[in-house]
Order: C-alpha cells, then sequence, then structure tokens
C-alpha cells in the first residue's frame, strides 16, 4: 500500500511540473528574445507562392512585458502584450471547421496581434464594400424608389447582410484596433465629471481568455493592459454608462474581431478575363501578415524560416472544440505514461481502501454476532 501512495504522489508531482510542450515558455526572457529574431525579411525574396494558400486563424496570445515608456507613477509598469497566431495551408485543403485548418503542407506563424487585427479588419471591410455593392446593383433596384435609403436598408436586411447598412452614430472600430483614447458622446451627463477628475477611457482589442477570439475592451490606461471594469465583460459595462446605454461592439458578449475562416491569399481581379500568364499577385492582408511574422514553415513545400518553431512550441492556442493544445499539438508520451500511472495507481488505492472497509465491517458483523 505504501508503494501504491507513493507512486501515485510521485506521477501527481510529475505531471504537474513537465512541460507538454518541448519548448521555451512563450512568456519567458529567452522567449521574447528568440521571438525579436524570429523573423527574416527578404526584400528580394518572391513571396508570391502565398497565393496558393488559405490563411487561418487559430488563436491569440498574452505576454507580461515591462513597459519602456513609464514616464510617471500613474503609468502601468507591466503592460500586456499581445500576439496572434496563424496557419498558412494549401488552397484546397483547408477547413473552416477544423481549428487546425488543415494537417500537412502548411505553416505556422506568430504576429502581433493589433498588425494581424489591422491587415485583417481592412481585408474584410474591402471585401463586405464589394459584396453590398454587388448585390445592390443585381437585386436591389432601388434606383426608382422614392426613399431610396430606405429601400436599399430593407433590401439588406431581407438578404441577412446588415453589415452593408452604415450609421454615423455607430462607433467607428477601425480608428481604436490599436489602443487609442475614447471620448465619451458629449451628451453624456458625467462628461463634466470625468473632465474634472481627468478620468481617461481607452479601447483597444484584446485576447479573450481561452484565446479563441479577440473582442473590443475598454481600458483605463493608454497600454490597454486594466480593464475599465471588475466585471469580467472587457469594460463592455463602463463603456455603456458613459456612452448613453450604447453597446460596446465586437465586445466579449457578441462576435469575435477576427474569424477563423480560411480566407484565400490569391488577389482576385473580376474586372479581369482569366489569363494563364496573367501575373499572380498576394493580397494585402496575407502579405501583411506574413512579412511581420515569425515563422514556423517546416512542414511548407518551400520551407524558407524555421526561426520561432521554438517559440510556437512555448506557447498554448486553443482549438475551435475548446481543447487546449500545448506548442503544435504533439503529445509528450513519458508525461501521457505518468499521467496514465498515476490514474491506474488511484484507482487500485480506492479498491484496496474498499477492501479493508468491507472486512472491518465484516469483523465487526462477527463480533457483535458472538
Amino acid at each position: 500500500m505504501k508503494f501504491v501512495i507513493a507512486l501515485s504522489l510521485f506521477a501527481g508531482a510529475f505531471a504537474t511540473t513537465i512541460n507538454p510542450g518541448s519548448g521555451i515558455p512563450a512568456d519567458s526572457k529567452s522567449g521574447l528574445n528568440l521571438l525579436s529574431k524570429a523573423r527574416r525579411i527578404d526584400e528580394e525574396a518572391d513571396y508570391t507562392f502565398i497565393a496558393n494558400y488559405d490563411i487561418k486563424f487559430q488563436g491569440c496570445h498574452h505576454v507580461s512585458q515591462w513597459n519602456a515608456e513609464v514616464d510617471d507613477d500613474n503609468d502601468v509598469r507591466i503592460e500586456t502584450k499581445r500576439l496572434a497566431r496563424f496557419r498558412l495551408c494549401p488552397t484546397g485543403y483547408c477547413s473552416d471547421e477544423s481549428g487546425a485548418g488543415c494537417k500537412e503542407g502548411y505553416g505556422d506563424y506568430i504576429v502581433d496581434m493589433n498588425d494581424y487585427v489591422n491587415a485583417f479588419m481592412q481585408m474584410k471591410e474591402e471585401y463586405e464594400e464589394q459584396k453590398c455593392e454587388n448585390y445592390m446593383e443585381n437585386n436591389c433596384n432601388c434606383d426608382d424608389a422614392d426613399d431610396e435609403d430606405g429601400c436599399m436598408n430593407d433590401c439588406y436586411y431581407a438578404a441577412n447582410m446588415s453589415y452593408c447598412i452604415r450609421d454615423e452614430n455607430d462607433l467607428d472600430v477601425n480608428e481604436y484596433l490599436e489602443c487609442a483614447q475614447y471620448e465619451p458622446p458629449e451628451a453624456y451627463y458625467g462628461n463634466r465629471k470625468l473632465a474634472e477628475e481627468e478620468v481617461q477611457y481607452f479601447l483597444g482589442p484584446y485576447c479573450a481568455d481561452q484565446g479563441g477570439q479577440i473582442h473590443m475592451g475598454l481600458f483605463a490606461d493608454d497600454t490597454c493592459t486594466n480593464f475599465a471594469d471588475e466585471l469580467g465583460y472587457g469594460g463592455a459595462s463602463t463603456f455603456s454608462t458613459i456612452s448613453n446605454g450604447a453597446s460596446l461592439p465586437y465586445s466579449s458578449q457578441s462576435k469575435s474581431l477576427v474569424d477563423s475562416s480560411c480566407w484565400s491569399c490569391k488577389q482576385v481581379d473580376e474586372d479581369e478575363y482569366y489569363n494563364a500568364y496573367a501575373e499572380v499577385e498576394v493580397t494585402e492582408f496575407c502579405e501583411t501578415a506574413y512579412m511581420e511574422a515569425g515563422r514556423c514553415e517546416t512542414y511548407l513545400a518551400y520551407g524558407y524560416n524555421e526561426a520561432a518553431c521554438t517559440y510556437l512550441e512555448g506557447i498554448k492556442m486553443t482549438r475551435r472544440n475548446g481543447i487546449i493544445i500545448s506548442g503544435t499539438g504533439s503529445k509528450n508520451k513519458v508525461a501521457a505514461a505518468f499521467i496514465g500511472i498515476f490514474a491506474v495507481s488511484f484507482v487500485l488505492l480506492g479498491s484496496y481502501v474498499y477492501y479493508l472497509k468491507s472486512k472491518l465491517d465484516r469483523g465487526r458483523g462477527i463480533h457483535l454476532t458472538d
């Protein structure tokens, strides 16, 4: 029995200290130093091969680091650095439903989250504008309507394309894709009080706790590290209070700023006829994300760069099904073995305790009979 207990304790201690990934911890000093050297930008290199891939957001990650721009005692000393992880999958083999996107022929990348969000939102806005224009021209028939704007709005609503309807009073999220000061509406009754107390608020994107989504949050500092409220909603409650009841777009209670769909990296010009000899162009979104990212291209057919592989092994990412996977998802056989031993030992220990209890109960029964 002592052996079983000792084995259980050893296995439990081992399982809690071992690192499932073989990489350097992402928030360690060596990890941050490694990431700073993980990019290799060769201006003369040909990156048009990216057009043969789809880009897929895989998750985001927080790193705490010293704020080098501290000016006074009120500034945040330890700020939050946010990173985004994405994968390039061969076109035709990328799955929207799969958290990994693809299982072979891919490249994994890590980039500053703000850079990724900026590039993604610009691409998405252009895509939606083109889609809205095409639908309006081919389906809405509002040219002769008495109320052309109302006609188009009704047409878009009927097609479930409410994103085509722009309201001048809506918050322009694009102005806050990097942490920026937020000025509440003038009609807010507490504006004067905020000015007198020198209270400032800042809006910016942040990575959700599980790492699978990116939301907009309201913060109390210019590094977008500390939320403006403590209710667990990313400052959305305070935003509603100071914005006359308005909801914070892309908050933790709504959809993510970026999605995990597979987006083609090939630039398509619908105004030109297909030309087999035409120069292949890469979308600005994919080009920006790729050029700024640390790269792990071990499984990529082109295999340009593996400088960020060790760093990527040291971070965690969350698949769509909610399972947290360390690094690339490779299993540590030693850890798994000891976890298995721990589980078996626990069962054996429970059985032994039950056996002793049953034996003791029988002994008491015989004693009472005598």
